[in-house]
């Protein structure tokens, strides 16, 4: 099948594939503009910003760590990422991921809008206050993530009302995902919830709105992935985990090599202090935390509203934003490694001129 252009608002995308954003530090300037040079949707993920060149943005750390949410979230670094992005792709649209559960959201919408975003993409949560935060860059479109045609119509039914507009697209991510799920555990391993069946459900709320685009996500591997999903009606599609497979990634050599070590059974359900469970690899990390041993959680960074200032970190057993942090610097014994389900499918690094070729063409034998 020859894919088709993917039209988000005012913006056309080469190739139906937008590229998931992976932090900290996973999806920042070197990944998310090579994917947009090559014809993709590059999405940078604000979260840890603070991290970025080693810190050098920030105005305050405290134990290596950026201290308070201002910091974690660095409006200076974010502006950089985004200006190295462009120096690769040019002008040609590119994305931002920005949690909806973060503290400091409508500031870092606002700042992402400032630094150049073409579209931002927002889940972990119900983004009905997203447009808020927008205002006066009418440009830039807005791309919730849901994991339900009851989500999607919650939200366009608020947005609608509060602000006149309906978002521009809207990605549906299924069980398969790595990182956070829009799903309770029990709910990520039955059929019903599987994205295969909750894509045309999605499509068929998203025809009362306009037609908005549908793009699936949540463990989409290769061209023929694709192609099933154009077929079920989606416009387009997102892929994250195999992108962590490039030269090009952002993510530490150590992050990429555990990743191409995992085995399928290493590739587990974890409780988050987000609140929602997460995927990631069964590593040092996981064996502490399962035994209560993990290292101190002291909440530097402050970084997401649901944690309750480390309330729920000290139950789960790990910070969040330590730890994820720790996986961008290249920690295998504290680090947290997010990965999708087909994770372990992983087998050697390419470039991601080399990967968007395969996955618009398919694999050539």
């Amino acid at each position: 099948m020859k894919l088709q252009p993917l039209k988000i608002g005012k913006h056309e995308i080469k190739y139906p594939i937008i590229q998931g954003g992976m932090g900290v530090g996973i999806s920042w300037d070197r990944l998310a503009g090579n994917v947009s040079k090559e014809g993709g949707l590059g999405v940078i993920s604000t979260v840890g910003t603070g991290y970025y060149e080693n810190k050098k943005y920030i105005e305050k750390e405290i134990a290596g760590r950026p201290l308070e949410t201002k910091n974690f979230y660095s409006r200076k670094a974010l502006f950089k990422i985004f200006e190295n992005a462009r120096k690769i792709c040019g002008d040609v649209p590119l994305g931002a991921n920005i949690l909806y559960a973060i503290n400091d959201y409508g500031r870092v919408v606002r700042d992402t809008c400032e630094a150049g975003a073409d579209i931002i993409i927002t889940g972990a949560g119900l983004p009905t206050n997203m447009p808020e935060f927008t205002e006066g860059f009418s440009d830039v479109a807005l791309v919730p993530i849901v994991s339900s045609a009851k989500a999607l119509k919650i939200i366009c039914k608020r947005w609608e009302k509060r602000y006149n507009r309906v978002p521009d697209a809207v990605i549906v991510e299924g069980p398969l995902s790595g990182g956070h799920q829009g799903f309770t555990y029990e709910q990520c391993f039955m059929e019903e919830y599987r994205l295969e069946n909750i894509v045309p459900q999605v499509i068929e709320e998203a025809k009362k709105w306009g037609n908005i685009p549908v793009i699936a996500a949540g463990g989409i591997w290769d061209h023929e992935d694709i192609v099933k999903f154009i077929e079920l009606g989606a416009a387009g599609v997102q892929i994250g985990t195999r992108f962590i497979g490039t030269f090009e990634c952002d993510a530490h050599e150590n992050f990429k090599q555990i990743l191409l070590n995992a085995k399928k059974e290493d590739i587990l359900l974890l409780k988050s202090p987000v609140g929602y469970p997460a995927r990631g690899i069964k590593t040092n990390l996981i064996e502490l935390v399962e035994k209560r041993e993990g290292p101190a959680i002291k909440c530097i960074s402050n970084c997401v509203a649901p944690c309750q200032r480390g309330v729920e970190a000290k139950e789960v057993g790990y910070c969040i934003a330590d730890r994820l942090s720790d996986a961008y610097l290249g920690d295998k014994e504290l680090g947290l490694f997010f990965s999708g389900a087909n994770g372990y499918r992983l087998d050697k690094l390419i470039s991601v001129k080399e990967l968007m070729e395969i996955l618009v063409k398919g694999e050539s034998n």
